[in-house]
């Protein structure tokens, strides 16, 4: 089913960017204004100019983020700051860092891979998309013909390719070894031997691929593709756009950890909270936390536990700036039944994520689609400190505290073609942008 293939990638030159860690970061839209501004001045070649340029006040159709993205592409491949390798390779990433108390390695490959419609069940969402981005993607890509990241996907493997990768590169010192700003160490190899490519591709092609992180690149893509068939005519089944850039991982790694997405939402008003909560003990237990300065950490540490271990109830924790009390809803025995069975898949209801947009945010707070696709009113956190803390600021007006999805429940709703609430998942740690680049111009 996948056709997934070696190509030339693209790398920075070891000969002058001796340390990846100043040149790579995060995937584009985990990286918040403050970051951006650093990996800017961390150096003149890092790969924040290609994937996330400074807007000015001065920009126009002909100079603008995206124009300087493509310019600074060639300029950097003509200086040989970056260079594309002579043989095709699969390329074999290692990242290791930490996880509770232990050490977890997660290894994926990357490589190009054949794009397919979502109909034909090949490659499979999880998650809707916001159409904003999916535009302002787009024009990146028309304007620099290049995947500066790849598209983290999951495939299902007892662990022959995973081997076979391994066995090729056994002892082998990595082309890549660095460790980057959140002390995460990336390796990567060159696998460039072809009986190897045979065997992965062969062994790819019974696979259906299931898309982790990375929704709106690839629709980009598929835009992308049906904008060149439809404006260039020269455009044909060999054309390199009909492929993208992907970072695959099995979906038995043990390094494979998904985090929550926590939802953090501008615009939300005291007396609208305090009237959704009130609406919300029609289907909710609500246990309050209330805090002061002086015991505001154990009473946050008490909230947070009873969340996690309150996993089957499908608990949501809320936090507003309005009030020193957190709130812990738990959802009442059959609601989502009682309420969606009608139009929502059991697969669908038993995701928390589920719970929150269509009962917390379409019906009690009756946000419409058009609130739920505004992207500047929602923002994410991987972490309960870093979404509380963001309450704290006033930078958002409430927190919605969740447990984090379970790869088993990503696996049902994409095999049976359902699609969860919009960032549903955060799979950790992310692809970092920059390492292997693939060219889209032939």
């Amino acid at each position: 089913m996948a056709t997934v293939l070696p190509f030339k990638g693209i790398l920075y030159n070891p000969e002058i960017i001796t340390d990846s860690a100043d040149v790579t970061t995060p995937p584009y839209d985990v990286i918040p204004p403050g970051e951006q501004q650093a990996f800017h001045e961390r150096h003149p070649n890092n790969v924040i100019r290609l994937i996330l340029g400074q807007s000015t006040p001065a920009d126009t159709p002909r100079d603008n983020p995206h124009t300087r993205s493509a310019a600074y592409f060639r300029e950097w491949m003509t200086q040989g700051v970056l260079k594309q390798d002579d043989q095709p390779a699969l390329y074999l990433k290692a990242i290791t860092y930490a996880h509770g108390e232990s050490s977890v390695t997660r290894y994926g490959l990357i490589a190009r891979v054949g794009i397919e419609a979502f109909e034909k069940r090949i490659i499979l969402p999880h998650e809707k998309t916001f159409s904003k981005v999916k535009s302002e993607r787009l024009e990146l890509l028309k304007a620099t013909h290049c995947n500066y990241c790849p598209i983290f996907s999951l495939y299902p493997d007892e662990g022959f390719i995973l081997g076979t990768l391994e066995a090729a590169v056994d002892k082998s010192q990595p082309a890549v070894d660095f460790t980057d700003e959140q002390g995460h160490r990336h390796r990567l190899w060159r696998i460039i031997d072809p009986a190897v490519h045979a065997r992965v591709t062969a062994a790819m092609q019974d696979k259906r691929l299931f898309i982790a992180d990375g929704h709106h690149r690839y629709e980009t893509s598929l835009n992308f593709k049906k904008h060149l068939q439809a404006t260039d005519p020269t455009f044909n089944d060999q054309h390199p756009a009909n492929y993208v850039l992907m970072y695959l991982c099995s979906m038995s790694d043990p390094g494979l950890i998904i985090l929550p997405a926590h939802r953090l939402v501008k615009g939300l008003g005291a007396e609208e909270m305090q009237k959704a909560l009130n609406r919300s003990r029609a289907w909710f237990n609500i246990a309050d936390y209330p805090f002061a300065a002086d015991n505001r950490k154990t009473v946050e540490k008490q909230f947070l536990a009873d969340l996690e271990q309150g996993v089957a109830s499908q608990p949501i924790g809320i936090y507003t700036r309005h009030a020193s009390v957190f709130h812990l809803l738990t959802l009442r025995s059959g609601v989502m039944e009682e309420l969606f069975g009608g139009e929502l898949d059991p697969a669908l209801q038993q995701l928390d994520v589920t719970v929150l947009t269509r009962l917390l945010f379409m019906t009690i707070l009756e946000f419409d689609q058009q609130r739920l696709d505004d992207a500047t009113r929602f923002g994410y956190a991987s972490t309960a400190d870093k979404a509380l803390a963001a309450i704290d600021s006033g930078d958002f007006d409430a927190a919605f505290i969740l447990n984090p999805t379970r790869i088993e429940q990503v696996q049902e709703v994409a095999q049976k073609g359902l699609i969860m609430p919009r960032k549903s998942t955060y799979f950790y740690p992310k692809v970092r942008s920059g390492l292997v680049m693939n060219t889209l111009a032939e």
